[in-house]
């Protein structure tokens, strides 16, 4: 399968490691996997993808706020999408952050068929081999 992990994380840093584990993971099982980085890049590619990925930080620990990223780069035509929302533990109200995350995608009409809540890198990898299982 061809699937696209958008990172978003909290700040302008690059992909996280735990990311890149799930890439990892992703690939293990024998998909082809893109790692896009939602503050430099746009989602104009993401329609041709079988499977979306999002991976964000909330940008407060308390409100469970998404970065100002996640808006632009689901702008596309990501319609009936299948998706999976990933989000890292940051706080206390990290499940509200994952609603939010969960929010955000359906609004563009992304079908988000699993969400999970990213504990480190060796979780991350674990949950990139049980994609399409």
């Amino acid at each position: 399968m061809r699937i696209a992990i958008v990172s978003v994380p909290a700040s302008r840093k690059g992909i996280p490691d735990y990311v890149k584990s799930l890439q990892k993971g992703m690939e293990s099982m024998g998909h082809r996997v893109d790692v896009i980085d939602a503050w430099t890049e746009d989602g104009l590619r993401l329609p041709g993808y079988e499977y979306i990925v999002v991976n964000a930080e909330a940008i407060s620990l308390f409100g469970g706020k998404m970065p100002e990223a996640l808006p632009k780069i689901l702008s596309s035509s990501l319609v009936g999408k299948k998706s999976a929302a990933f989000l890292r533990k940051t706080g206390p109200f990290t499940t509200r952050a994952l609603a939010n995350l969960m929010r955000a995608m359906e609004k563009e009409g992304m079908l988000v068929n699993w969400s999970e809540i990213i504990l480190n890198a060796p979780h991350a990898e674990s949950l990139g081999k049980r994609i399409g299982a």
